[in-house]
C-alpha cells in the first residue's frame, strides 16, 4: 500500500475542527448559565404568588372588613413580603380587591379576588 499526500488529517483541518468544537462548547456553557438564571428565580416568583394568593383567599373568606386588619408583612421563606390592596366597589355590592406582593429585589405577584365588603357571617 503506497502513502501519499492524501493520507490522514492537516494541522489546518485540525485546527478548524477544534475551533468548530470549542464554539458549540461556549455556546453550551452559556445556554447552561441561562438555565441557572431561569430555574434559580422561580422560587421567589412561586413564593410571591403563594403569598398573593393567601391574602387574596383571606379577604374572600373573611370579608375586606376583617381583612384590613391583616398584617401587611408576611414572612414566606427567606424573604419578608409586604402586601398591598387596593379596593374598587362592583356594582353586584362586592368589593374587587387587587393584593400585590413583594419584597426587596425579588419578583412580585398580583392576584384579584371579589370579597364581601362587610364581616363574614
Amino acid at each position: 500500500m503506497k502513502r501519499g499526500a492524501e493520507d490522514g488529517i492537516s494541522l489546518i483541518e485540525m485546527v478548524i475542527a477544534v475551533l468548530v468544537l470549542s464554539i458549540g462548547i461556549v455556546a453550551g456553557f452559556q445556554s447552561l448559565g441561562q438555565s441557572r438564571l431561569v430555574i434559580g428565580g422561580a422560587l421567589p416568583r412561586l413564593l410571591a404568588q403563594t403569598v398573593a394568593l393567601n391574602r387574596a383567599e383571606e379577604l374572600r373568606l373573611l370579608g375586606m372588613a376583617a381583612g384590613r386588619g391583616l398584617p401587611a408583612t408576611v414572612r414566606m421563606g427567606p424573604f419578608d413580603w409586604r402586601l398591598s390592596v387596593t379596593e374598587a366597589a362592583t356594582e353586584g355590592g362586592f368589593v374587587q380587591a387587587t393584593v400585590r406582593a413583594s419584597a426587596e429585589g425579588q419578583p412580585g405577584a398580583i392576584y384579584v379576588v371579589y370579597a364581601r365588603p362587610g364581616a363574614a357571617q
